[in-house]
């Protein structure tokens, strides 16, 4: 209530003294703005529905039911998860700890500047080296899917 009071001191907000209301479950807050009267308001707060019954479930969640329940082993899909977001987390502390470090932020971004322009140039300027790199990730994805297409 003092944090309060202090940051609404300078506007010239400050709250009065809360009142109980005699209505079960109303109530009763009054501010003062200025040197003005007290505008006191009482509220309650009710729970309503939209009256369309049951609210309706999103297509992606509907998709993401569907997809866990095909899925065989629930236990290794939940540990990979899990072990997915620990290693996102470890990713992040990572990074947070070289970003202090003086001077290697500043080489790194450099090295990934480099890279960049050597990938583009050995990849992606002329026709011939665009078609290789597409073949090369289209026969890297059929292995990895086992797919054929």
């Amino acid at each position: 209530m003092a944090t309060a009071c202090r940051f609404a001191a300078p506007l010239g907000l400050a709250p009065l003294h809360r009142s109980r209301s005699s209505a079960a479950g109303a109530k009763s807050v009054a501010f003062s703005i200025g040197s003005a009267k007290a505008v006191r308001r009482n509220f309650v707060v009710k729970a309503a529905s939209g009256g369309e019954g049951p609210a309706e479930t999103p297509e992606i969640v509907k998709a993401a039911q569907d997809a866990w329940a095909k899925v065989e082993d629930k236990y290794a899909v939940a540990t990979i998860g899990v072990a997915g977001l620990v290693a996102l987390w470890t990713a992040v502390g990572a990074l947070k700890a070289i970003d202090k470090l003086p001077i290697l932020p500043g080489v790194l971004e450099l090295v990934g500047i480099g890279y960049t322009g050597w990938f583009t140039y050995r990849n992606l300027i002329f026709q011939p080296d665009r078609e290789a790199l597409i073949s090369n990730i289209k026969s890297t994805y059929n292995e990895i899917t086992g797919s054929s297409s």
